[in-house]
């Protein structure tokens, strides 16, 4: 470990590849055990640095070599990533493109074990006025009322909306109650001269913009 820490204070963090950054984390001299061998062990069972990153602390603590005080790090390093992509992500004040409402949204959304939906909610000029969830549902769906969005704007005046939801297990792909929400929402949208700007699915495999399919 020794040299590990000189090339962290020579080079910085960014010089230490995924196994010598978790080595760093888990390192601790109270066992003697080898940190380098437990990161690998780590990486080899959780398939990635961003399968770790996404891992609950009950799975971490199971790992050999890992215990509950190393998974205790790892979780809470994990999560200062996350709230420090998350405060960033917020200062995007303007949403254009489906890429801003991914680069807005997926901090918050990619690590969900549950399904949930959000509404973004925008002036005219697409200035973001206010992010709501809307519904919190399974691993497979969320139920979502369109009279509660529509409500939320005109109390904004919000005259744009976008509607923001995840996938947590497989693609991105709509499914057809994806689809029948996206029409209903636009449709009572319409009756108060609200548009709906997109519709954009968010999972771990990628992400679908209703907008960029010329799905609205």
């Amino acid at each position: 470990m020794k040299n590990l820490r000189d090339k962290l204070l020579s080079r910085g963090a960014a010089s230490l590849s995924d196994k010598e950054l978790l080595a760093v984390l888990v390192d601790s001299s109270s066992d003697g055990r080898d940190a380098q061998q437990i990161a690998e062990g780590l990486l080899s069972a959780c398939g990635s640095l961003q399968g770790v990153v996404r891992s609950e602390l009950s799975r971490l603590r199971m790992v050999e070599g890992i215990g509950v005080r190393r998974a205790e790090r790892l979780v809470v390093a994990a999560e200062i990533g996350r709230r420090v992509s998350a405060v960033s992500d917020t200062e995007v004040t303007c949403v254009s493109t489906d890429a801003d409402v991914v680069r807005l949204m997926r901090p918050l959304m990619e690590s969900m074990s549950h399904e949930e939906c959000w509404v973004l909610y925008l002036t005219s000029s697409n200035r973001l006025i206010e992010r709501q969830r809307v519904s919190q549902g399974g691993v497979q769906a969320t139920v979502v009322d369109h009279r509660l969005i529509v409500k939320r704007a005109l109390e904004l005046l919000s005259t744009q909306i976008i509607l923001v939801h995840n996938h947590p297990s497989g693609a991105a792909e709509p499914s057809p109650a994806d689809k029948t929400l996206t029409q209903k929402v636009a449709d009572a949208a319409a009756l108060f001269d609200i548009r709906l700007l997109d519709h954009v699915i968010i999972s771990r495999e990628g992400n679908f913009s209703f907008r960029r399919e010329h799905l609205l």
